[in-house]
């Protein structure tokens, strides 16, 4: 008997799994405690149990569920790489899939079967799939009924036990399927067919084992068996596709091999009386459909003792597995049905006359085989059938007529000369149809045969109207199938089985080394292939780069030296991100390593915990802070791509929290020229992914192809990640090119004949078809919804109110000299032309990604368009301005090239974009000063640069920029003024 005392030790640990635990003892401890009360602690673990339990204080059906589902929704997501890279990961499998070693029942098997109704009503998650297929692995069906009716325990309540688990062992695939998708790759072990088919050899050998017990439970197996026929395991034909399962294909090969064993009698009669337990027919009539569909096909016509026997053999199987009496009304008319009303191949009337004589004894089969036969004949000699039925069907009935006299005594024939064989036979004869005619004429005359008389049509001789098949028939039914020995056919089975077999290649073992053999002679007159005779080295070998690797992990080395653990929590990861403040006593190479261990997991942190409560909204700050004040002060290896990865997963897994919190950041000026940039860099890549558009540069990996490097140095030098300050320019050069290339295409779209003439051409007609109910997917946040009010709006608004402080800074400090002057361009500083110009392509960016936002042709498109207007034509600083040797007009062109490039691509991706979206016109008639103004700003700039002025910082590839943003807004303007002329008079 459970005290209180260790009742309330389990709930108090229950609840502590359910809140954060930061140290990895704690969860250790709390982990290994109800293992070692259940005896499933592994040896290794034996120390962390530092909080024992009382045995067998822990009940599984009633601690264990809460316990599994605490692990699965708070612990995994947390403590899964930590444990796993510690090894201890299997205690948290303990807690689902018991070890091999571990199955003492009862308790390792109530864990499993708890464990597949937890996983089953939780959100499916990979660790959980993972332990899914260990599961089915490990404890199958047949293991799970064992722990469910082992005992003598209330059968009720076994009987729910069994149900859930066969209900949770049904519905695996189709979870795991859903949680997968289209893309996704399913475990081979959870694919609907091998799945299943497993499934069904399982069950298989759970009745083998059913037969041999005393209680034999014949409900939950006919339970487990209708689920199956419910999921289609038992198809009505022979599957060809790998992923449609298929019971009688997966075990009957296992079945017949057990029918041949000794003291097979119990297994057949465990089939029998599992057929007779249906509680209803619908199931059995599938199983049997199934059954039979996947017997040996023989040829119908074909009467040597080779094909006698294989018919043999087949009736001899359905008679082990359902022998048929006319006690089991139920059985008796279930078969019939499926017999006399199917279509089947001629062979199984072969098989299905066999069948019917091999039933109980003499007399019995007597009593089969008339009983059947009073139906076929019913059949047969319906009118119905004999006018609408198909040929094959008509050779099916009429064969099974035949061969049920042949195994039916004379007395038995001569009683069905009745008026219901006499009119039918009739009816056949008056068909047009020869080939029916003739089925009709062939059973009157075998009939009359039987009985003693004598009838001959004489209409026998030629090859047409299925002459030959009824010559064949009548020779088939000279002898009767079941009396040949089954004996005769395993020596030619086996040496026909010999020669058809394909040969076996053996494959060639690993151990096997390759020689090459000089060849005869041992002299090669080419002295370049000859080496020199140098002496060996005194040197010892330099150790390889894993030898390194294993020399830096040996621990015996790092005597002293304070492990970095890996954090769990966000909360972790900013305090290792931030630092201690203040004065520490801990050494540079300890700060090091916890910098070192956060970076490297912090963009998988950051990325686990997007969906998992409100942490990641409460630590967003802390870590946006933390990332950008970040210094590589002790030379890390990849710092700067793992911060910027981890920033980026910030701005992309909680936007409404780090966008303007890194915005606002950006506008200080306590930070450097590269740190600016991870921040626009962050914004960018965030505003993509959130928009689902691409967020890398494609990379030639056929460049710097050396092959004097090392590969591993090869392809580090191949795999490098671009710049940190060319990330942004290269997305928006694929940009502003599928602008100015769909520009290209409108303009060839303009000739009205060619348009209907490619539509009529190309498009199809709209068709009726049936809409589908879209599936219930999860939330996410898009760039539409959080990017006006989160990135785009507070950037702007912020610039301005930035732009103003700085001007009049330098109005104040304007009629100083030297360096009491104070200049907002200045290096590092925001207006400065390097940053400016990032500035306004991270713009461009986002503007782009919020191409489908309700706020887009209102708002955004004119607050961007006049943004990079004013920065286009506009001083932004003093510093612009100090050459006085300029006239007024070179002074006004006298824009970086990056600045003035950025600005116009800014203004092309807005005017493509309004294209697009209202062909220009909400732009046009509601903005139309500032349409014509960017217009002609940018036909001033191309002017310039086509008269030769130089633009400061131009030339090379970043003139050729220039150029294009100016000529593709010219024509952006010119396209939506052409279309809008007339509207836009009375607003200009």
């Amino acid at each position: 008997m459970v005290n209180y005392d260790s009742q309330v030790q389990i709930r108090d640990l229950v609840q502590q799994l359910q809140h954060p635990v930061t140290e990895l003892k704690s969860i250790l401890a709390l982990l290994a405690a109800p293992l070692d009360s259940l005896r499933l602690l592994p040896p290794q673990f034996a120390s962390c149990n530092v909080h024992p339990l009382p045995p067998d204080s822990i009940r599984v059906l009633k601690h264990l569920p809460s316990i599994q589902k605490s692990l699965l929704e708070r612990v995994i997501p947390t403590w899964d790489s930590v444990l796993q890279h510690e090894g201890a990961f299997i205690l948290v499998e303990q807690y689902f899939c018991p070890d091999l070693f571990s199955f003492t029942p009862p308790f390792a098997g109530e864990v499993a079967s708890s464990a597949y109704s937890t996983l089953m009503s939780s959100p499916i998650t990979n660790v959980s799939v993972s332990l899914l297929v260990r599961l089915v692995r490990e404890y199958p069906i047949d293991k799970l009924y064992s722990v469910v009716f082992s005992g003598n325990g209330d059968g009720s309540k076994q009987e729910l036990r069994w149900d859930e688990c066969v209900q949770n062992a049904v519905s695996v695939p189709a979870k795991i399927a859903n949680y997968f998708g289209e893309e996704g790759r399913v475990p081979d072990v959870l694919e609907h067919g091998i799945y299943f088919n497993y499934l069904c050899t399982r069950c298989e050998h759970l009745i083998a084992l059913l037969s041999q017990a005393s209680n034999k439970n014949y409900p939950s197996i006919t339970f487990l068996l209708t689920r199956l026929t419910k999921i289609g395991a038992f198809p009505s034909t022979v599957p060809t596709s790998r992923s449609q399962p298929s019971f009688f294909q997966t075990v009957l090969p296992t079945i017949r091999e057990r029918l041949t064993e000794s003291g097979s009698t119990i297994y057949s009669q465990m089939w029998s009386h599992i057929l007779q337990s249906f509680p209803t027919s619908l199931p059995l009539r599938t199983l049997l459909i199934s059954l039979f569909a996947h017997l040996k096909k023989c040829d119908s016509q074909n009467a040597d003792v080779h094909t006698r026997v294989l018919v043999k053999q087949e009736a001899q199987l359905l008679q082990d597995l359902c022998p048929l009496s006319s006690d089991n009304v139920e059985l008796w008319e279930c078969v019939s049905t499926i017999i006399l009303n199917r279509n089947w191949e001629e062979s199984y009337a072969r098989v299905f006359a066999g069948w019917f004589s091999l039933c109980g004894t003499s007399q019995r089969n007597d009593i089969a085989l008339q009983q059947l036969l009073d139906e076929v004949l019913a059949q047969w000699s319906s009118p119905d059938h004999i006018k609408h039925s198909l040929l094959p069907h008509h050779r099916y009935l009429t064969m099974l007529f035949l061969l049920t006299i042949t195994y039916l005594p004379i007395p038995f024939v001569a009683s069905i000369t009745s008026g219901r064989f006499i009119s039918g036979v009739g009816i056949y004869i008056s068909q047009v149809d020869n080939s029916i005619r003739h089925y009709g004429m062939l059973v009157a005359e075998v009939v009359a045969e039987r009985s003693g008389k004598k009838l001959d049509f004489k209409d026998w001789a030629g090859e047409d109207s299925d002459k030959l098949w009824c010559r064949k028939i009548r020779e088939l039914i000279q002898t009767r199938d079941v009396d040949v020995e089954v004996q005769t056919l395993k020596p030619q089975e086996e040496i026909t089985a010999s020669l058809n077999a394909p040969p076996i290649r053996e494959a060639p073992s690993l151990s096997q080394k390759t020689v090459v053999r000089n060849p005869e002679g041992g002299y090669d007159s080419d002295d370049s292939m000859t080496g020199y005779n140098s002496p060996p080295s005194s040197r010892s070998n330099s150790p390889t780069p894993s030898e390194l690797e294993d020399i830096h992990n040996d621990p015996s080395l790092a005597v002293g030296t304070k492990k970095i653990q890996k954090p769990v929590y966000l909360a972790q990861l900013g305090a290792m991100i931030r630092g201690p403040s203040g004065l520490t006593n801990g050494s540079a190479n300890e700060e090091a390593d916890k910098i070192e261990m956060a970076l490297n997991c912090a963009t998988e942190l950051i990325r686990k915990k997007k969906d998992f409560g409100t942490e990641l909204d409460e630590n967003a700050v802390n870590l946006a802070y933390g990332l950008i004040g970040l210094q590589d002060n002790y030379n890390l290896q990849d710092f700067e791509r793992k911060r910027q990865d981890a920033l980026n997963a910030l701005v992309a897994c909680c936007p409404r929290t780090t966008a303007p919190c890194i915005i606002e950041e950006f506008f200080k000026n306590q930070y450097s020229t590269n740190q600016r940039y991870v921040i626009l860099n962050a914004l960018a890549i965030g505003a993509r992914e959130l928009g689902s558009l691409t967020t890398s540069i494609a990379q030639d990996t056929s460049l710097f192809p050396s092959k004097r490097l090392p590969p591993a140095l090869h392809q580090k030098y191949i795999d490098d990640p671009p710049a940190i300050s060319s990330l942004v320019p290269h997305l928006l050069d694929d940009v502003t090119r599928n602008s100015l290339d769909r520009g290209r295409e409108i303009a060839s779209n303009k000739v009205p004949k060619l348009i209907r003439e490619r539509r009529l051409r190309v498009s199809k007609p709209a068709k009726i078809m049936e809409m589908n109910a879209p599936s219930p997917v999860a939330q996410q946040t898009s760039f539409n919804e959080v990017g006006p009010g989160s990135f785009i709006g507070p950037i702007i608004n912020r610039f301005w109110l930035f732009l103003r402080d700085e001007q009049t800074r330098e109005e104040r400090t304007a009629h100083l000299d030297g360096r009491s002057r104070y200049h907002g361009a200045g290096t590092g500083l925001i207006l400065n032309p390097l940053v400016l110009a990032q500035f306004l392509r991270t713009l461009a960016l986002m503007v782009h990604a919020a191409r489908n936002a309700p706020e887009w042709l209102a708002v955004i498109a004119p607050d961007a368009l006049e943004l990079s207007a004013t920065l286009g034509t506009r001083p932004v600083s003093h510093a612009e301005n100090d050459d006085d040797d300029e006239s007024p007009e070179q002074n006004r062109a006298s824009k970086e090239a990056s600045v003035l490039t950025a600005a116009l691509e800014l203004s092309l991706v807005v005017f493509d974009q309004c294209l697009e979206l209202d062909r220009g016109r909400s732009l046009s008639l509601e903005n139309t000063t500032l349409l014509l103004g960017v217009g002609e700003w940018a036909g001033s700039v191309l002017s310039s640069l086509e008269s030769g002025i130089k633009v400061p910082g131009g030339g090379g590839a970043q003139e050729i920029s220039l150029r294009r943003a100016a000529a593709g807004v010219v024509l952006k303007v010119d396209e939506i003024t052409s279309r809008w002329r007339r509207s836009m008079i009375d607003t200009w």
